[in-house]
């Protein structure tokens, strides 16, 4: 039976489909835009503009989960797919933020777990969550990558000041994770966070990051006073100024027990920053 993909043409199912492929499932994948060429690509989105779908295998949602939890909260597919989806540490980093909406976005991740779990259990559906960490690999993420570009357009790159931990996680080991879980019984009923394979200090990612940028871009240390003023003239920097202090990590230890899945360190190298052909 088919694997529908909804979000595939993001940074996490540009690397997922061609995994999916050597694992031998069938999928269809779910683009807002029309892919000529390919009967896998299918027309349509979440939470409104939802086609019919054939019995399916399993339903892997990588995009906003507080769109997929009301769909299928009001949607009946045939049998009983098994749920894969992905949703956010967030949903914990941010709990207790300072800044509303980020309190606000942690609120509508863990609600959107709650649903989504409920909804399979009423039906006798599967389901397995994972929550990744800050992800990068594919050149489209809305961290790192525009943090390069710029730099690379300015010839400079700001490292701020920040002693929190980092475990930045390639797409490609979340893609992984995925096709593991299809796989594995034991994933069922499970939330797993995941990470990079290894632990840093902000500032380190920020090094890391310009060091393998491609180009020349000058590093500037942005001592903590700095930031703090920058919150003054704009608040919008709060939350990301804050949290430079604070560890954002993932304990991956039943990702890799149960799942057999080990992420790779932070080696990022120029073509990490590009988007993929």
């Amino acid at each position: 039976m088919t694997v529908l993909v909804i979000g595939a043409s993001g940074q996490i199912g540009q690397f997922l489909l061609p995994r999916l492929v050597e694992a031998g499932y069938d999928y269809l994948a779910l683009s807002r835009q029309p892919v000529d060429g390919d009967p896998r690509w299918i027309q349509g989105g979440l939470p409104d503009a939802m086609p019919e779908f054939p019995p399916l295998r399993a339903v892997v949602s990588l995009g906003p989960l507080d769109h997929l939890a009301p769909w299928l909260s009001a949607t009946r597919l045939a049998g009983t797919p098994h749920l894969i989806a992905t949703s956010s540490m967030s949903a914990e980093t941010k709990r207790e933020s300072d800044v509303p909406a980020e309190r606000e976005l942690s609120r509508r991740l863990r609600d959107a777990e709650t649903t989504l779990i409920a909804t399979c259990a009423s039906r006798g559906m599967p389901w397995t969550l994972f929550r990744p960490t800050l992800i990068y690999g594919a050149g489209v993420d809305k961290s790192l990558t525009p943090i390069v570009h710029a730099a690379l357009r300015r010839r400079i790159f700001p490292v701020p000041a920040g002693r929190g931990q980092r475990q930045p996680v390639h797409a490609d080991d979340i893609a992984a994770a995925v096709v593991a879980a299809l796989g594995s019984p034991f994933a069922r009923g499970q939330t797993f966070p995941i990470g990079g394979g290894e632990r840093m200090s902000a500032r380190d990612m920020f090094r890391r990051t310009r060091r393998s940028a491609g180009g020349f871009a000058l590093p500037v240390p942005i001592p903590r006073f700095a930031l703090t003023l920058a919150t003054l003239v704009s608040p919008g920097l709060r939350g990301p100024v804050d949290r430079l202090d604070s560890d954002l990590i993932a304990d991956n230890h039943e990702l890799e027990r149960v799942l057999d899945v080990h992420p790779r360190p932070f080696h990022p190298v120029p073509g990490t920053w590009r988007p993929r052909d």
